[in-house]
């Protein structure tokens, strides 16, 4: 599989980076414990080079740490611990989070901002906004300039772009189960089952709308990735990213998510027994009747 662009971080990047946390926690790595990228890039089913970048990336933020080698361990930040969730989910900082996106979606604030005029606009302090604005950044709808400044990234604003995103997901979802030698991860999808079995069992009353949009995604990107297609890899991961803020606005009630939850687990278990036509199908109803719910009306 030829190499994927080793410049800039990319949706792909940010996928492999997420799935690498939840290997390290999935298989309880502590601290020391030997990253090989050539591993991992079979592991996940993709070529060495978006590993190696999602490599660098955590080596940058403390995660992993890079050995006199050349190769890379687990850092004492990372070992053994769960994936970090995004941070700043109190209610204060939840309350400006969401404020931050439903202005953007309704074209009030330009495309570069300060964290000056962010600070006036919403008449917060700096200790208020720095985690909020480093959750987004980690989300991937803002980016820091060089030098001063963030831009927001293109997001998905209109509900007809956002039918058009579930029309993708219908092409390229299904399919990537039908691709030839399709090999899910298995200790991550099972992990994933564990994340959606915990909301049908209740927890969907207790997560944000941006908790749950994570929590489905990861199980969406998870299946994805069985493909070893990096060109339907990143994309999902691209138009999840772009269609974030719009998931927010459209989210279910919890009585209905708690059902496309149940269906989550139930396709988990689909692919978990390598009934890989029936999985296909069945991603595709699931996606034809989530999409045809959200996408309904004003």
């Amino acid at each position: 599989m030829a190499d994927t662009e080793d410049k800039g971080s990319t949706p792909l990047i940010g996928l492999i980076r997420r799935q690498l946390l939840s290997h390290i926690s999935d298989e309880g790595l502590a601290e020391g414990a030997r990253l090989v990228e050539r591993s991992l890039a079979e592991r996940f089913r993709v070529s060495r080079s978006p590993v190696r970048r999602a490599l660098q990336e955590l080596e940058r933020e403390g995660m992993v740490a890079r050995t006199d080698r050349g190769g890379y361990v687990v850092s004492g930040a990372a070992g053994a611990t769960p994936p970090p969730v995004p941070p700043a989910h109190d209610a204060q900082s939840e309350k400006l989070y969401t404020r931050i996106a439903e202005d953007l979606l309704q074209g009030e604030l330009p495309r570069q901002v300060t964290e000056n005029a962010l600070l006036r606009r919403y008449d917060a302090t700096r200790g208020q906004l720095t985690p909020v604005l480093r959750r987004i950044s980690t989300e991937g709808w803002i980016e820091a300039l060089p030098g001063y400044g963030w831009e927001f990234s293109p997001m998905l604003t209109s509900l007809e772009a956002y039918r058009d995103s579930y029309r993708f997901r219908l092409l390229v979802e299904p399919a990537a189960i039908l691709e030839p030698g399709y090999a899910v991860d298995r200790t991550a999808l099972l992990q994933r089952r564990r994340e959606q079995q915990e909301l049908v069992d209740g927890r969907v009353h207790e997560v944000s709308g941006s908790e749950l949009f994570d929590l489905n995604s990861r199980l969406h990107e998870t299946v994805t990735l069985g493909s070893g297609n990096d060109f339907f890899v990143e994309s999902l991961a691209r138009v999840n990213r772009l269609r974030r803020l719009m998931e927010y606005r459209r989210t279910l009630v919890p009585e209905r998510a708690v059902i496309r939850c149940r269906e989550h687990v139930h396709l988990a278990d689909l692919l978990l027994e390598d009934r890989l036509p029936e999985a296909s199908e069945y991603l595709r109803r699931h996606l034809e009747t989530v999409g045809e719910e959200k996408t309904a009306g004003p």
